[in-house]
């Protein structure tokens, strides 16, 4: 057995290691969260915008036939008129009908797309995070190998950016 008589320093090296190392997992985990809250709200902002399209499409059949009643209006004998002017009115009541649909449809759509960025900027403050994290990690194990205290501090003040942008991951404090 070798008398080596260990250096203090390397027991505080170990132990900033482990807390880098949960924060990295911390923030692996959160950040998927997040990146899975995206995707899932691009998807649902995207089945409502196909819901709005169809809205439209069918407000724009009722558009059609309200310019087809009014021009069969313009030519009709005045005793039809009451029958076409009625039906007019049915058919405008459809159109303004979906009209209101589709701005409730956007207002939803919309929501779904603010999720989304919202979700994007969260991740990609947490993918910093785990970048800085993972490189904070390998310089202390560095460190440790080579029993070179600069390397170590090195690592720490890169694994504190990291933690910035951890705590950055859920108050969105700095822009990334």
């Amino acid at each position: 057995m070798s008398d080596e008589k260990k250096e203090p320093w390397l027991n505080l090296l170990a132990l900033t290691t482990v807390i880098l190392a949960v924060c990295a997992t911390l923030a692996t985990f959160k950040g998927g969260g997040y990146s899975t809250r995206a995707v899932l709200s691009q998807s649902q902002a995207s089945d409502e915008w196909a819901h709005y399209q169809a809205k439209g499409i069918k407000g724009n059949l009722y558009e059609v036939e309200a310019m087809r009643l009014r021009r069969e209006l313009e030519l009709a004998p005045k005793t039809a008129t009451p029958t076409l002017e009625k039906s007019l009115a049915d058919v405008e009541k459809k159109t303004a009908k979906y009209e209101a649909e589709k701005a409730d449809i956007m207002q939803v759509a919309r929501g779904f797309e603010d999720t989304k960025a919202d979700a994007q900027k969260h991740g990609a403050a947490f993918g910093l995070a785990v970048i800085f994290l993972q490189i904070g990690i390998l310089l202390s194990s560095i460190a440790a190998l080579l029993k070179q205290k600069p390397v170590y501090y090195l690592g720490l003040l890169v694994g504190v950016a990291g933690i910035v942008y951890f705590v950055n991951g859920f108050y969105l404090f700095l822009r990334v």
